[in-house]
């Protein structure tokens, strides 16, 4: 179905590998049109819970492939229409109603680790080798990372990777807050968290709770996420998915909750851009 990347789903977890590893998995136009798509679809797929992306082989994504010669940045598109291919995955991300994880299991360097950012979670082996390199290619960055990375990791560390370009190993920033967790096997850290997921929460609180934290990066005043609390505890409290809560609580065992993330109405108004 796909040229450049790969998809199994097992559990409710849907595992998207990069999947060139003959050329370290680096990222095309191809490439970018294959993860809208997959997103999309797990997206409004209810089997699907949680989303996990990884690499296939030794990389992560080794970044932009470079193979096609000098002119890979160039567009035909005109100036105002042209939106750059790792920032329409990055937002395809961000506009996900369920949680992404991701294993980053080797290289991940320009492109390869920006594409991250709109994620939930990272886990990284130890050393894979990581760096926001767009300075070194005559670029800035993309993706996106002006809005995430600084958030991520705060202005001052952001800046000194960009303007750097520096290549640095993931367990040298450990504790720099871009990796939830190190660990020697990133794949199988993931699937841990998402079935400790899918195990113990609801899918709807989760696609809602995803939506409220990246609403309110941008609130002014701690009343807005007032408001869009209690009007989802208004709509869910007499839902099926409580009831099961309360009950699986006093009788003692696991949850069983019915309700799927796409039941979710929007309590949030999207801002797009034109384009994207």
């Amino acid at each position: 179905m796909y040229e450049t990347i790969s998809v199994e789903t097992n559990g409710g977890i849907q595992t998207i590998f990069l999947d060139r590893p003959e050329a370290m998995n680096t990222f095309s136009e191809t490439m970018m049109e294959e993860l809208i798509d997959a997103y999309t679809k797990a997206g409004e797929d209810d089997d699907v819970q949680v989303i996990i992306v990884t690499g296939k082989g030794r990389a992560f994504c080794a970044g932009m492939d470079l193979s096609q010669g000098d002119d890979v940045f160039t567009s035909t598109e005109s100036f105002d229409d042209f939106r750059d291919t790792g920032g329409r995955v990055s937002l395809a991300v961000y506009r996900l109603n369920k949680p992404v994880i991701a294993a980053i299991n080797g290289a991940a360097v320009g492109i390869g680790i920006t594409m991250t950012l709109p994620m939930d979670i990272r886990i990284a082996a130890p050393a894979a080798k990581v760096g926001f390199i767009f300075g070194q290619r005559g670029i800035g960055p993309e993706a996106a990372s002006g809005y995430f990375l600084p958030r991520i990791v705060g202005h001052a560390k952001a800046l000194e990777w960009v303007y750097t370009g520096r290549i640095f190993r993931a367990d040298a920033e450990k504790d720099s807050g871009l990796f939830q967790y190190i660990d020697d096997d990133p794949y199988a850290r993931a699937v841990q968290l998402a079935e400790e997921m899918i195990g113990n929460t609801s899918p709807v609180s989760r696609a809602f709770s995803r939506q409220l934290f990246y609403s309110m990066l941008g609130s002014d005043h701690p009343e807005e996420s007032h408001l869009a609390e209690s009007k989802f505890l208004h709509w869910i409290s007499d839902s099926q998915d409580v009831k099961e809560g309360i009950a699986s609580f006093k009788e003692k065992r696991p949850a069983e909750f019915p309700m799927r993330a796409g039941e979710l109405p929007d309590f949030f108004t999207e801002k797009k851009g034109a384009g994207v």
